[in-house]
């Protein structure tokens, strides 16, 4: 039997992620909201793709980093080229704990699940609709700026850097089938393990649904910003446009981010300013830091799940119609950039 972490090891682990969490709000909120178009990037040379010598580094990007927004302007990356892929042993998952009330999750991949008959049931939740692998931008950058992606998301604590086989997608693609065609190639990308995947991924936070949380407007919206801009296939659009975001609808809600905002961010602030202070070069903060921070985080969930969601409602999902994921409610894009960004994109059958 594989051992159990111990539990000081899990609690540094848990404020590492913390640290990569907070570095995720701080960057976007820093980030200007009224940049410059992003210049587009060649295509990664078929050259490129199958060396195994080069001096460049191949990373594959499906969350906010696909936005320029965040990759290239609060991350500081310049990247050498992009390439549109499709990853089929991988799912793209929401299932990364954030913070309650103002982004309860982020973006993460699991180990591909083939979908079943008895997939779709009452928890049938809009972001695991896309069952054909992950849909990404695989992006070429130098050692130096891998080193910075590393460090800015959380210096290999909060996710693990595994080596994946990709596959082109086609300039122009529409949809996007279940069985790619071409050769692949090797690219590195970040992934937390789930529960069931590996005997330590428990590290850090797990909540009991990891499915369950929805991720915030603003952060969608780095996604599909992301999306638009490297032009990924309209069929994968469409179901990124389709997720249904957190929003507060509720006065108790409202209250409950008031008092995370208030009494809770103040302190998570200062720790990220500690962490900021004494990261070493790869971004990883000293172990009583992380524990510390590691402590703090799940006294912080401990809190909403004993306290706040009992009285202030729920921190991670919407309540009310338009967080119904069986139908009925708006899809975040008509609320945040009107109904125009969502015919934007053909809906999936």
């Amino acid at each position: 039997m594989a051992s159990q972490p111990s539990t000081s090891s899990t609690t540094c682990c848990t404020g590492q992620e913390t640290f990569t969490t907070l570095s995720k709000l701080w960057s976007s909120n820093c980030t200007p909201q009224h940049s410059a178009p992003p210049i587009k990037l060649p295509r990664t040379s078929p050259t490129r793709l199958r060396s195994t010598t080069s001096e460049t580094i191949l990373y594959l990007a499906y969350g906010s980093n696909l936005s320029a927004e965040t990759f290239k302007g609060a991350r500081g990356i310049k990247p050498l080229s992009a390439l549109n892929v499709h990853v089929p042993s991988l799912d793209l998952t929401f299932s990364l704990p954030g913070i309650p009330y103002t982004e309860p999750c982020f973006a993460n991949t699991r180990y591909h699940i083939p979908p079943t008959s008895s997939s779709t049931s009452k928890t049938d939740y809009h972001k695991d609709r896309w069952t054909k692998g992950l849909i990404g931008v695989v992006y070429e950058v130098t050692p130096e700026d891998y080193r910075t992606i590393i460090a800015t998301e959380g210096g290999g604590a909060s996710y693990h850097d595994v080596i994946v086989p990709c596959y082109e997608l086609p300039a122009g693609s529409k949809t996007v089938h279940p069985i790619p065609s071409g050769a692949p190639f090797k690219a590195h990308t970040l992934l937390r393990p789930e529960p069931e995947e590996e005997d330590n991924a428990t590290d850090g936070i797990v909540r009991p649904d990891p499915s369950y949380a929805q991720a915030s407007a603003r952060y969608l919206k780095l996604i599909t910003s992301g999306g638009e801009e490297h032009e990924l296939p309209e069929e994968y659009m469409a179901y990124l446009y389709d997720i249904r975001p957190y929003t507060i609808t509720t006065m108790r809600q409202r209250a409950g981010q008031a008092i995370i905002v208030a009494t809770w961010m103040p302190i998570l602030l200062m720790l990220f300013g500690l962490g900021k202070a004494f990261a070493d070069d790869e971004g990883k903060m000293p172990g009583w830091l992380a524990s510390i921070m590691g402590v703090f985080m799940k006294v912080l969930w401990g809190y909403y799940d004993l306290v706040l969601k009992k009285t202030c409602g729920d921190g991670e999902r919407t309540i009310g119609e338009d967080g119904d994921e069986e139908g009925g409610g708006k899809r975040w894009c008509e609320e945040r950039s009107g109904r125009k960004w969502c015919e934007k994109s053909v809906r999936l059958e």
